[in-house]
């Protein structure tokens, strides 16, 4: 399914649905931070989905990291809640989604780094890496709030 994601855009479509999701900064030993090459946008992304019936919020982060890099994570805090009524994403099958994500910190507890059938590319990256990927800007401020330290943030 196709994603186009719209920041304070005249042109966005209304939202029809807010949905619950959980997204994560992982960091490694050496303390890059693990991205992953959307299939659906063709953007870098942190990992991350939809909270599914049955689990928590931490539980959503855990099997959507799995999910999408290979990797088993320990969730250690919360970067921030973002819910920017000005963000939204619409998919090709109609439904327009307004942003409502807990966004958590976390580290690499075991696993083999992987691709999934929602990503092109997964790895680890330094900041100043990540400056440079295309990414959507939301998604961008999650890293930066999480390198600020000044957790957790309420967007």
């Amino acid at each position: 399914m196709v994603r186009r994601d719209f920041y304070d855009d005249a042109d966005a479509p209304p939202p029809n649905s807010v949905v619950p999701a959980a997204s994560v900064v992982v960091v490694d030993d050496s303390d890059r931070i693990l991205v992953h090459r959307r299939r659906d946008n063709g953007l870098w992304a942190l990992p991350g989905g939809v909270l599914e019936l049955g689990e928590s919020l931490s539980g959503c982060a855990v099997r959507e990291v799995k999910e999408e890099t290979g990797l088993d994570i320990e969730v250690t805090g919360i970067v921030g809640v973002y819910s920017d009524p000005l963000h939204v994403y619409a998919y090709d099958d109609g439904e327009v989604r307004q942003e409502f994500s807990v966004c958590f910190a976390a580290h690499v507890t075991g696993g083999e780094l992987s691709i999934s059938d929602e990503s092109y590319d997964v790895t680890f990256c330094t900041p100043a890496e990540i400056e440079q990927l295309p990414m959507v800007d939301s998604i961008r401020l999650r890293v930066v709030d999480f390198l600020s330290g000044d957790t957790p943030a309420i967007r």
